[in-house]
């Protein structure tokens, strides 16, 4: 029976998938994103230890709010980074008929044997996965992540082999993601993609920065503006194929 290391819930979450949900968030992650909200998920170590059926008995709590279309969501951190306990916590999910939504960035995606068959076994009880595309090209996706982009791209690939369902979601960054050159090569990317549902622009905040000053580090991004509407809607349709 495997342990994960949580973070913190949340009960209702309404941006997290579809219709209401249970969000976990799990402890852990190899990027580090310059705008960040979740900092003090980084460190793998910290969190506390809880399994699977504990986790959903608490989730279960909330299943009358959840409507047609609720259920759970795992995020993180990165939550691949603790594979086993997922596929654990996602098979159980299934027997329980709850809907399972998988918020991933990624990166920990290999065509290693071992690792990929345990990720297709994963994707058997996973309902959706959401997934970032932080940047298009390689080396600013380096900069501003500081991990290169190839296998995150691949990951998605493979999802499209597989017929997953995937929602796309895109942290728009004013001076960073949001140049109309890079969103139109992201579009082009994701115009080779069969399987993907839908497209999320999400507008750059600075909330978490907090996280990273009590932690001791410098947050890069001080001072950068919040995306405009009209520079949202632009990415949205840009992203989408409408412009």
């Amino acid at each position: 029976m495997a342990q994960g290391r949580v973070h913190s819930t949340e009960s209702f979450g309404s941006v997290d998938g579809p219709g209401v949900r249970f969000i976990i968030f799990l402890q852990g992650c190899e990027l580090r994103c310059r705008y960040c909200h979740n900092a003090d998920t980084w460190d793998v170590s910290r969190g506390d230890l809880m399994e699977a059926d504990d986790l959903l008995d608490r989730a279960e709590r909330f299943r009358s709010y959840w409507g047609a279309d609720g259920g759970i969501t795992v995020s993180g951190g990165e939550p691949l980074l603790q594979i086993d306990f997922l596929i654990e916590l996602f098979e159980k999910a299934n027997e329980r008929g709850i809907n399972t939504c998988l918020d991933t960035a990624l990166q920990p995606f290999t065509r290693d044997e071992a690792w990929l068959a345990k990720f297709d076994r994963l994707m058997e009880s996973t309902d959706l996965v959401m997934a970032d595309i932080k940047h298009i090209d390689p080396e600013r996706h380096a900069w501003l992540t500081g991990k290169d982009n190839a296998n995150i791209l691949d990951g998605l690939r493979h999802l499209d082999e597989l017929g997953q369902p995937v929602w796309i979601r895109h942290v728009l960054v004013p001076g960073i993601t949001d140049d109309d050159a890079y969103l139109k090569q992201t579009r082009a990317f994701i115009a080779t993609l069969g399987n993907v549902r839908k497209v999320e622009v999400l507008p750059y905040h600075d909330l978490g920065a907090y996280k990273w000053r009590e932690l001791g580090y410098p947050y890069s991004l001080e001072g950068t503006e919040l995306p405009s509407a009209n520079r949202v809607t632009n990415a949205e349709q840009i992203l989408r194929g409408e412009k």
